[in-house]
């Protein structure tokens, strides 16, 4: 689908190329690999969500983190496609015109002789599971879920927020939901919470109610009011009652999406391996992490749990080797480099 002569490219030595995009809200990720495995240059940029920064900011978002890790791999520049498969899982692809859109803008900047267009959740699933299916969820500033059936079958969720039926969505909800517990606490309309000093605490201001004129008029922009949702998490974990209630509601849609994709999967009896991936889950919250555990064995006694350690730009990269054929072995060898990260990087900091 790549634009271009149709040639591809290759790092020194004429080994092809594989350039995997793991691009959220905040911040894409890029590696360019071989398909034997090697990590030939990496990058880090801003983010490339097309429903935060339109269809044309993403592509441009994407469009620069390619070049620095391209140039990392040594790739030089030229006319038409600089590598031969492209692997994009992007935020913010969720229904069928996103794909549409997201798809044929990619292959209207012809970085990639092939391109194949993932949901940023195919990534984290690829890069946790060890059996070649199960679900992953990705909790950060959103949720989402995704599941792949031992048959290949695919089953996730649109991810919009309200609009799309999620009563808790994600870090950002939480975080929001901080606020407000924090200023129910103040004015007697809740109960007492520890939240009522820790919410102004971590902005460095007075009270809540300074916190809500700050984002009200400006002054603190509203989207950072997702750094409160490891301030409600650290809360919970002390035993704060009414912070640990948000983080339970927050798990409770967590189990409903895990819950209903594997039951859609059909494989409830079976050792399903569940991924948990996304900021929040990156914190081992103890509430958060055992109401979901507790909620998912109900129903499917043999999960298995993974918290995702590895970047999910190695889940974009594995997606590449299975389409390229790569060979036996190249999957471990890519993990164990992965591990290392030892590959030429541009471009800010290494993956995590």
């Amino acid at each position: 689908m790549g634009g271009g002569d149709g040639t591809g490219g290759a790092a020194a030595g004429g080994r092809p190329l594989i350039v995997a995009v793991d691009g959220g809200a905040s911040k894409t990720d890029v590696w360019v690999v071989t398909a034997d495995g090697a990590i030939a240059g990496t990058a880090r940029g801003e983010g490339s969500n097309h429903q935060f920064s339109g269809l044309d900011g993403a592509m441009d978002a994407l469009d620069a983190t390619i070049a620095l890790a391209l140039r990392a791999a040594g790739v030089p520049d030229r006319a038409g496609p600089e590598a031969d498969l492209g692997v994009y899982c992007l935020a913010g692809m969720d229904l069928p015109v996103d794909r549409r859109q997201l798809t044929e803008a990619i292959a209207g900047r012809g970085w990639t002789t092939r391109d194949l267009v993932h949901n940023d959740t195919m990534a984290v699933l690829r890069a946790g599971v060890r059996s070649g299916w199960g679900v992953a969820v990705v909790c950060g500033s959103g949720l989402n879920c995704t599941g792949r059936g031992p048959d290949g079958s695919i089953e996730r969720f649109p991810s919009l927020a309200e609009l799309s039926g999620d009563f808790a969505s994600g870090g950002s909800w939480l975080g929001v939901r901080a606020l407000g517990l924090a200023l129910r606490a103040g004015d007697g309309r809740g109960r007492p919470t520890l939240l009522a000093e820790r919410v102004p605490a971590h902005f460095n201001m007075a009270n809540a109610e300074e916190v809500l004129s700050a984002v009200y008029t400006g002054r603190l922009e509203y989207g950072r009011l997702f750094e409160l949702a490891r301030v409600c998490l650290e809360v919970a974990d002390g035993g704060d009652a009414e912070a640990g209630a948000a983080v339970s509601f927050l798990a409770d849609e967590v189990v409903a999406m895990v819950n209903a994709v594997i039951t859609r999967l059909g494989v409830a009896g079976r050792e399903v391996e569940v991924v948990l991936g996304g900021g929040l889950f990156d914190s081992r919250n103890r509430v958060l992490d055992r109401r979901v555990e507790a909620g998912v064995t109900a129903l499917a006694g043999r999960a298995v749990f993974r918290h995702l350690a590895a970047p999910p730009v190695l889940g974009a990269a594995l997606l590449g080797l299975d389409a390229a054929g790569a060979p036996p072995g190249a999957e471990a060898l890519l993990r164990a480099r992965a591990d290392g990260d030892d590959g030429p990087r541009s471009g800010g900091p290494s993956p995590r």
